[in-house]
């Protein structure tokens, strides 16, 4: 490490900005803040100074003169060190977004109580942060479009951001190469949730595709015989896989089957026989193995061979959502009004709307008192009266409190056709912890939805930790539907977990979360999740009609003496 000015000037204007977001002593932020602006200009190297002439710098004082020794004598900062150790590293990791300074980070932090880039992302998302002093909605989009370009350039990125690249590539290559096949392979084909690099399977070979690529600006990261990996501006590796047309659907199948189901794949009787053949498709190669059709999104694990999906178990489709369940409006946090939401969906061909605002405790989001739920139901029957038989269904999520209850008592609980009940503070928990509030809020009779089960943000936030299996249990228990939050940061539950739920006939229901009108086509994101874990359209509460709905709901209430 290289102790130059640079560097020096770097914990300085670091420890002022901690100090800022921290609200601490503001005349000695400001000279910390204004020595880290003398340092960097300065001409010479502050280590070829003498230590007693440190102080007489212009810009400098005794107090900044002396922690520039500590850091020329020990290579940190000791009081840096120390607030560094209090503040959570997602809001030090704040301070590299453009428009961000430590007075917003501070109102982000201990003010909306966010501790992370992720979830201030999902908060502009959500439309939260125009609720709070100081930032208007030019703000908040400008601080959502430099989180964006941020994360784009970390690595990993969500399925959802990754996708129009991924397609645009694949029609560039298309127009550019129209004599070879490309294919997409590898987890963007298998649809998982994060992706760490987009992959083609080709008939073209390198020395055409390198070509091609360097003169559009991308860079060659590695070359074999059989593969070429590129990098453009945006950050993401795309690896070819270069096949012959006699092998395209067998390098496809292998490339876009995972290690554990390749190996268990490997293990049939036959298979390695026919590896070496041609096949005119993927079908061909499992019939030529003698087992149904698996679809790569389901290509993940050994236990699918044992069992795979027949006939009568069509995995859901975009299409077969029928309504929307989940939403919020203006009346909490939402950008569009109650009948926008509405004729937003009659124009997408859904038959009803389950609008979900947020409950009293949830204050960062506007949350709806006794009062104002009273004001939103007499609009929604307004509403139902003008645009029958489309229906709006009256709902609201409700906050699960620190102790596992409900946010209002019995009496307005059973004022809503149903209830989502999700957990949105305190979330560092322990199991233990957790699992209670969760156990609890299953066990009262006017939950009908658990919400977001885990709190998780991808790529942000892990989300807390809790026993899937005994909250499937539970709600297999007390008839409570499983939530597949279908937002791409949280497509929470996880798939992983989804076949776990069918098999002790849990419902699921994948749910927008939208708090825009654009965010009803998240459903999209939750349906290829959901096949991933195998949901079949039977399964899922957002695949009921109308009349399927409503009769669902009056049985349930009706079983339940609710």
């Amino acid at each position: 490490m290289t102790i130059d000015n640079y560097y020096i000037a770097d914990q300085f204007s670091l420890l002022a900005k901690l100090m800022d977001i921290h609200g601490e002593n503001s005349f000695k932020s400001k000279s910390y803040a204004s020595a880290a602006f003398t340092i960097e200009k300065l001409p010479q190297q502050l280590a070829d100074i003498t230590a007693d002439k440190l102080s007489s710098i212009k810009g400098i004082g005794d107090s900044a003169a002396k922690k520039i020794i500590e850091i020329l004598q020990t290579g940190q900062l000791a009081v840096l060190h120390e607030i560094i150790a209090k503040t959570p590293p997602g809001v030090i990791e704040m301070l590299s977004i453009k428009g961000l300074g430590p007075k917003k980070i501070a109102t982000v932090w201990k003010e909306m109580g966010i501790e992370s880039l992720g979830e201030l992302l999902y908060a502009c998302n959500e439309n939260r942060l125009t609720l709070y002093k100081g930032f208007g909605e030019k703000t908040q989009k400008n601080v959502q479009d430099a989180i964006e370009f941020y994360f784009r350039n970390q690595g990993s990125h969500l399925f959802a951001e990754i996708e129009s690249y991924a397609m645009n590539v694949q029609n560039l290559l298309s127009a550019a190469f129209q004599d070879h096949q490309f294919a997409h392979t590898g987890a963007f084909r298998r649809q998982l949730e994060i992706i760490d690099e987009l992959a083609w399977v080709t008939t073209g070979s390198n020395d055409a595709l390198q070509p091609f690529f360097e003169a559009n600006n991308y860079a060659t990261i590695d070359t074999t015989e059989n593969t070429l990996t590129v990098k453009g501006a945006e950050n993401i590796p795309l690896k070819f896989f270069l096949a012959k047309p006699g092998n395209f659907f067998a390098t496809l199948f292998s490339t876009s089957s995972s290690e554990d189901f390749s190996q268990a794949w490997q293990s049939i009787p036959g298979v390695l026989e026919s590896a070496s053949q041609s096949f005119p498709s993927e079908e061909a190669i499992f019939e030529a193995a003698k087992i149904p059709y698996i679809v790569p999104a389901l290509r993940e694990t050994a236990a699918i061979l044992q069992s795979p999906p027949g006939a009568g178990h069509a995995l859901i489709q975009p299409t077969d959502i029928k309504g929307i369940i989940h939403s919020h409006s203006k009346w909490s946090d939402g950008s569009n009004t109650l009948e926008e939401m509405a004729r937003a969906c009659i124009a997408l061909g859904y038959e009803y709307l389950v609008i979900s605002d947020h409950s009293k405790s949830a204050f960062y989001a506007n949350g709806l008192n006794e009062e104002r739920i009273h004001a939103q139901h007499q609009e929604i029957d307004e509403l139902n009266a003008k645009l029958a038989p489309f229906r709006i269904f009256k709902s609201i999520e409700c906050d699960i409190l620190n102790d596992g209850s409900l946010d209002y008592s019995d009496n307005i609980l059973s004022t809503f056709d149903l209830v989502i009940a999700s957990v949105h503070s305190n979330l560092k928990m322990t199991e233990e912890k957790a699992m209670m509030r969760l156990l609890n809020a299953i066990r009262n009779p006017y939950t009908t939805i658990l919400g977001h089960m885990t709190g998780r943000l991808l790529l942000s936030r892990p989300g807390y930790p809790v026993n899937h299996q005994q909250i499937i249990e539970a709600c297999a228990e007390h008839q409570v539907v499983l939530e597949i939050n279908a937002h791409p940061r949280r497509l929470d539950i996880d798939w992983r977990f989804i076949q776990a739920a069918m098999q002790q006939n849990v419902l699921l229901s994948v749910d927008p979360d939208a708090h825009t009108i654009d965010g009803y086509a998240d459903c999209r994101y939750g349906v290829l999740a959901a096949q991933k874990g195998g949901l079949t359209r039977n399964m899922n509460l957002s695949s009921f009609t109308r009349t399927e709905l409503e009769n669902y709901l009056a049985a349930r209430k009706s079983r339940l003496g609710v």
